[in-house]
C-alpha cells in the first residue's frame, strides 16, 4: 500500500482551521438571500449550486473543499492510503466525533451513506455508480472504511468529499416503505455538520443554529445562527442588503446590480476567479438538434459579444469550449463560434433534420439565463428558426433535464465547480456514462466516450490533458453546447462580514468561518 498525504501547506490550513472549542461564543444571526429554492435538505438527493448550502452547513464529508484555487482537507478522516492498482482506497477516521444526537460518527455510518447513495441513484451518486458496487465499501474496523473500485478512477479522490455522512441508526428509524428515509430526510438533519437545523419551510428556506460540539472547533466570533432564505426577484434581495435586513446574496449577480451594491457603503464586494462555465445545454438525442448542421446553425446564430461585452460589460470571459480557460484541459487554441447568420444559414442548408419549433427552459430568478434566450431567439429567427421560451424554477428545470422525453430542447445554465478536473466539465456533460444523471445533453458519441473513460482510468496528467482537449475540441466543433463564458464571483456581503472563505465549490456558502468583524 502507498501512503498518500496532503501537501504541508495543505495541513497546516487544515490546522489553522480548527480552533479549539470553548472560546467565548459570538452573539448574532448571519441571514442570506439566494434565489433558489430549498425544496429538500437530502444531502443524498440533491447536487448542485443552488441548494448547495443546506448540504455544506449541515453535513461533513470524510475530505472538505476549502479556498481559491480549491484544495483538500481532512475532514472526518484523518487520512487515507490506495493500492497500486488504484482501485483499493482505505480511509482511517477520525475519533470522537459526534452526530448532533450526541452519538458517535463510526466507520458504519461510512459504509451506509455511500450504500444509500448508490440506492438512492440521485444527486452525488452520479460521480459514484460507475466505479463502486453496492456492497463493496466495508468498515474493517470502528474507524476503519475501505472502498473498492471496479476500476482504477484518476477523479476519485477528487470526488470524496461528495459523499456526505448521515447518522445511519437515525436515519433507518425514520425509514417508510423502504423508502431509505427519503421522506424524513427531506425536512429534516442527521449529521455531525457545523449547524444543526432549527426551522424549515421549503417555501422559505432553513434556519441552523451552531453545533457547539462539532469536532472542528470554532472560532471567538462565529455566527450563533444562519439563515438560508429563498428571494427570486434580483432587486428584492439587493435592497435587502442595502437596507441591513440581510447580510449576503448571490455572488452572480448581474453587473449592473453589482455596480449598484459597490456604491452602498455598508456592503463589500469580494472578487474572486472563478470555474463557472455558463453555455447552452442542447438535447443532442432528439430530433432536429441531433443534427450536426442544426446545432451548428443555432451556434453561428447567438451574438456572443453582445452578451459578453454590451450585457454583461466584459465582466466575464468569453470561453470558446466547456472547460474553463483557467483549468488544464482546456485547449488553448481552440477557436469556437462567432456570431455570423451567413454561416448559420450555410450550416442550416446542410440539415437533413426537419424543422420545427425549439423550446428553451429558463431559469426562474436568474435573468442572464433569460436574457441568453432571448438573443438567441432574436438570431434564430433571422435564419428561419422559430424559439420559444419557458421559465421555471431551477428544481423544476433541473427535474425535466433529468428526464430524455421531458427535457428542453436547450437550457442555458451554469456548469458549476463540484471537484477540480476537467471530468467535472466535459466530461460530466458529454460521457454517455453519465445519461440520466449529469449529461443532460443526451450525447452518446463512441470516438468521444473512449477519450473520456481512457482520460478517466489513468493517473497520468499529460495523458489526460491531450485526451481532455480532444474531447473539448470535438463537443465545440460539433455544437453539441454553446459555450459562452467563464465567470468572475462578486460576493456581495455585509460590510462587517469577515472570514468568507470562498471556493468554487461552494461559492462562499461555508458559512463556519464567517463572523461579525
Amino acid at each position: 500500500m502507498k501512503r498518500k498525504t496532503l501537501s504541508v501547506v495543505a495541513a497546516i490550513a487544515a490546522a489553522a482551521s480548527f480552533v479549539i472549542a470553548g472560546s467565548a461564543w459570538a452573539q448574532g444571526k448571519y441571514v442570506h438571500a439566494n434565489n433558489s429554492g430549498y425544496d429538500n435538505l437530502d444531502p443524498h438527493a440533491i447536487f448542485d449550486v443552488g441548494r448547495a448550502a443546506s448540504r455544506i452547513n449541515f453535513y461533513d464529508g470524510l475530505y472538505r473543499w476549502v479556498d481559491n484555487p480549491p484544495k483538500m482537507i481532512p475532514w472526518l478522516a484523518e487520512s487515507y492510503t490506495t493500492s497500486p492498482d488504484g482501485k483499493t482506497w482505505t480511509f482511517k477516521l477520525r475519533q470522537g466525533v459526534k452526530f448532533h444526537d450526541g452519538s458517535e460518527f463510526t466507520s458504519e455510518d461510512v459504509v451506509y451513506s455511500i450504500e444509500r447513495m448508490l440506492a438512492m441513484k440521485k444527486g452525488a451518486a452520479s460521480l459514484f455508480l460507475p466505479i463502486i458496487d453496492p456492497g463493496s465499501t466495508k468498515a474493517t474496523d470502528k474507524y476503519t472504511v475501505v472502498f473498492t473500485l471496479k476500476e482504477p478512477s484518476a477523479i476519485f479522490m477528487s470526488t470524496v468529499p461528495e459523499i456526505l455522512m448521515v447518522n445511519s441508526k437515525l436515519v433507518k428509524k425514520n425509514e417508510k416503505n423502504g423508502d431509505l428515509g427519503a421522506a424524513w430526510l427531506a425536512k429534516n438533519v442527521a449529521s455531525t455538520g457545523s449547524y444543526k437545523l432549527k426551522r424549515y419551510d421549503p417555501a422559505v428556506g432553513f434556519i441552523g443554529e451552531r453545533f457547539k460540539e462539532h469536532f472542528a472547533g470554532w472560532g471567538p466570533k462565529a455566527f450563533d445562527e444562519i439563515e438560508f432564505r429563498t428571494v427570486l426577484e434580483t432587486n428584492t434581495r439587493v435592497q435587502g442588503l442595502i437596507k441591513g435586513d440581510i447580510q449576503g446574496t448571490d455572488g452572480y449577480l448581474p453587473y449592473d446590480q453589482i455596480l449598484r451594491l459597490k456604491q452602498a457603503k455598508n456592503v463589500q464586494i469580494l472578487e474572486q476567479e472563478s470555474m463557472r462555465v455558463f453555455y447552452f445545454s442542447i438535447h443532442n438525442g432528439r430530433s432536429p438538434l441531433n443534427d450536426v448542421h442544426v446545432r451548428r446553425a443555432l451556434a453561428y446564430a447567438f451574438d456572443y459579444d453582445g452578451f459578453v461585452k454590451d450585457i454583461l460589460k466584459d465582466a466575464v470571459a468569453r470561453n470558446a469550449g466547456p472547460n474553463p480557460n483557467n483549468l488544464w484541459g482546456a485547449p488553448k487554441d481552440l477557436k469556437g463560434f462567432t456570431y455570423d447568420l451567413e454561416k448559420a444559414k450555410a450550416e442550416l442548408a446542410k440539415a437533413k433534420e426537419p424543422l420545427r419549433p425549439i423550446t428553451i427552459g429558463t431559469l426562474t430568478g436568474f435573468s442572464e439565463t433569460e436574457q441568453a434566450a432571448t438573443l438567441l431567439q432574436n438570431g434564430a429567427k433571422k435564419i428561419g428558426i422559430e424559439i420559444k421560451i419557458e421559465s421555471a424554477p431551477w428544481p423544476v428545470v433541473q427535474s425535466r433535464m433529468q428526464d430524455r422525453d421531458k427535457n428542453y430542447d436547450m437550457v442555458p445554465l451554469w456548469k458549476s465547480t463540484y471537484y477540480v478536473d476537467p471530468n467535472n466539465w466535459v466530461g460530466e456533460l458529454y460521457n454517455s456514462r453519465y445519461i440520466g444523471t449529469r449529461n443532460s445533453s443526451y450525447t452518446k458519441d463512441a470516438e468521444l466516450d473512449k477519450w473520456l473513460d481512457e482520460a478517466l482510468a489513468t493517473n497520468d496528467q499529460e495523458k489526460r490533458r491531450v485526451l481532455y482537449e480532444k474531447a473539448a475540441t470535438k463537443v465545440t466543433d460539433e455544437a453539441m453546447g454553446i459555450f459562452v463564458y467563464n465567470t468572475r464571483w462578486y460576493g456581495p456581503y455585509a460590510a462587517n462580514v469577515g472570514g468568507i472563505r470562498f471556493s468554487p465549490i461552494g461559492n462562499g456558502q461555508d458559512m463556519r468561518w464567517a463572523y461579525y468583524k
